[in-house]
């Protein structure tokens, strides 16, 4: 006897609507977000542990208004090297002779200002000129005839110091007009008053806490367009909170020392240009391209040679303008000056999120990385400790930085 099935009149519940797999689904956006911004939320994380760290080990001394500015004076030229650094990590490079670089476009400013008595303007731009040659010249090896940018920059790296002992004729050339001087040492202040503080600094800050405000939001608001994860409305909120009252408190205490300076203007300049150059313009997009999967970049129609050669040019550039920065800071130029510079800015770059195998980092946080070497350089100096101790140190959260990338990718491998 053949037994009929009756159909059943229970209809299935469509897995995505179910509560379980909603919060599913929920619980994967999230852990993707948090996933893909781990590294970079973690270095934030980093530079506030490491700061009040040592805030509470000197006893307050490393966020008074006068250590920040020192801070800000010290350690502006590694920070304008990370930028260009970073660019190169990018796009699969690296550069090992910025630090000589630094000593010639310093020494040949010296040479031009001090010795022959040029004016202060001229040094600045045979500077620039002699930076933006060596690029050209680096990229040529790189982009043109195909050397690796570790021996090319290897080699730079010993010309162009040999070429500073030879332009100082192995001397110190000291001092600089004020004028050149005011480049790293000045101040702008007193321009719109204030009672024991300068209003002009912290009309700066709110200005700055209102452009990332705008452009934290823009970012949220381009991520939901195309349907990407996002933080939840009150923790961006949160978030945009908590550094507008970082960078507030910054400027504080910067309007209670000297003013704003200088050299944190030009900073602010450079950072702002380059982050718009590596997140909004074709070249940054190329860069990211190259350092991702090169072969691909390439049959997309990437002028690979063309993007690279004008990686080169900028850190020269680059690398002449903390040339400037540095001599200014020293008021001379010396045959060993911007020794072991590279190391600092690769450094930076690595902890503030740049991948060992390129496609990966953006300015900011390579900025965020150079503060982070900078605070414990400062903080381990404002208590005492040896420089061999300081070289271990930061070799450690070096290695622990690329550790940590290294692991994520692997992690992301495993997941796929």
């Amino acid at each position: 006897m053949t037994s009929i099935k009756t159909p059943s009149t229970e209809r299935p519940t469509p897995p995505d609507s179910t509560p379980g797999a909603a919060l599913h689904s929920g619980t994967s956006d999230l852990r993707a977000l948090v996933l893909n911004n781990l590294r970079q939320s973690g270095i934030y994380v980093a530079l506030v542990v490491i700061v009040a760290l040592f805030a509470v080990l000197t006893d307050g001394v490393l966020l008074s208004p006068g250590n920040i500015t020192n801070i800000v004076l010290q350690y502006s030229y590694i920070l304008v090297l990370a930028i260009g650094m970073v660019i190169l990590i990018i796009g699969g490079h690296i550069d090992l002779s910025v630090g000589s670089v630094v000593a010639l476009t310093g020494a040949v400013s010296a040479v031009l200002v001090i010795q022959q008595g040029h004016p202060w303007w001229i040094g600045v731009v045979a500077a620039l000129v002699v930076g933006v040659a060596v690029g050209a010249w680096h990229g040529f090896w790189v982009a043109y005839a195909g050397i690796p940018a570790f021996i090319v920059t290897l080699a730079g790296m010993l010309l162009f110091r040999g070429l500073t002992l030879r332009v100082l004729d192995n001397i110190s050339l000291s001092p600089f007009p004020s004028e050149y001087q005011q480049v790293a040492a000045g101040f702008l202040n007193g321009l719109l008053g204030g009672q024991g503080f300068d209003a002009f600094t912290l009309l700066i800050g709110a200005i700055a806490v209102a452009g990332y405000a705008v452009s934290g939001f823009r970012t949220r608001v381009a991520r939901i367009r195309y349907q990407q994860p996002v933080e939840s409305f009150p923790l961006f909120v949160a978030r945009v909170v908590l550094v507008g009252a970082v960078l507030m408190y910054f400027a504080w205490q910067l309007a209670h020392a000297r003013g704003l300076p200088i050299v944190l203007i030009i900073l602010a300049v450079l950072v702002l240009v380059y982050g718009l150059l590596t997140r909004r313009t074709v070249f940054g997009r190329q860069v990211y391209a190259i350092g991702g999967n090169l072969s691909a970049a390439a049959l997309s129609g990437v002028k690979v040679r063309t993007v690279n050669f004008w990686m080169f040019v900028n850190m020269g550039f680059l690398a002449a303008v903390a040339g400037v920065i540095y001599s200014s800071r020293s008021n001379g130029a010396q045959p060993a000056a911007g020794n072991m510079f590279e190391l600092d800015a690769i450094a930076a770059a690595f902890i503030g999120g740049a991948a060992v195998t390129g496609g990966v980092g953006t300015v900011v946080g390579a900025m965020v990385g150079g503060l982070i070497m900078a605070v414990m350089s400062n903080g381990m100096q404002l208590m005492g400790i040896d420089q061999s101790t300081q070289s271990v140190v930061k070799g450690l959260v070096l290695l622990v930085a690329v550790a940590f990338d290294v692991y994520n990718k692997r992690r992301a491998g495993t997941a796929r």
